[in-house]
C-alpha cells in the first residue's frame, strides 16, 4: 500500500496564521525547500509560522500546520508529481523540466518514507529551524486514538 499525508484541520487557525492556507484535504509534503535561502530576517510574521511548522499543499502550495496519513494511488502521486515540478520550474526556476521533475520526485518520495510506518490517520506534526548547516526539519507523529466501547457512557431519557 503506497502511503502518503493529506492536510487536514481540526479549526480555521490555518486560515489565520498563514499566508497562504492549504485546502483541506490536499496531498502534502514538507516543502522546506521553500526556505533553503532564508536567513533569520526573512522569519517575520506570516512567514515565519509557515517556516516554523507548515506542511506545504501540493495543489495550492499553500501551508497546513497537519497532515494526516492515508493511502494514495499511483495516479495521484502522478498528478502530484506534475504538479509539484510544475511549481519548482515556474516559481523556483528550476533550470529544466526534467530537473524540476527530479526535485519533485526526491520531495515526495521522502514524505512517502515519512508516513510508510506510520499507521492511517495518523498525525504529523512538523517544526522547523534555521542552523549554520541550514534548515533543520523535525517530525512529530500523533497515533490515531481508538474508541472503547466499554468506555462510552450510554445515556436512556
Amino acid at each position: 500500500m503506497l502511503k502518503l499525508a493529506r492536510t487536514i484541520h481540526f479549526d480555521e487557525s490555518d486560515q489565520n496564521i498563514f499566508s497562504r492556507p492549504a485546502a483541506t484535504g490536499e496531498w502534502a509534503v514538507s516543502g522546506g525547500f521553500e526556505f533553503s535561502n532564508w536567513s533569520e530576517a526573512d522569519l517575520v510574521g506570516k512567514a515565519r509560522q509557515a517556516f516554523s511548522n507548515g506542511w506545504m499543499g501540493g495543489e495550492s502550495f499553500g501551508r497546513a500546520t497537519f497532515v494526516a496519513v492515508a493511502q494514495i494511488e499511483e495516479a495521484e502521486l502522478e498528478d502530484l508529481r506534475q504538479n509539484l515540478a510544475k511549481h519548482l520550474l515556474e516559481i523556483y526556476g528550476a533550470p529544466s523540466p526534467e530537473v524540476a521533475m527530479v526535485a519533485a520526485i526526491h520531495e515526495i518520495e521522502f514524505m512517502q518514507e515519512l508516513c510508510e510506518d506510520q499507521e492511517p490517520n495518523t498525525l504529523l506534526a512538523i517544526t522547523r529551524e534555521l542552523t549554520e548547516a541550514g534548515v533543520r526539519e523535525q517530525y512529530r507523529a500523533i497515533k490515531p486514538q481508538e474508541a472503547e466501547i466499554d468506555q462510552i457512557a450510554v445515556h436512556e431519557t
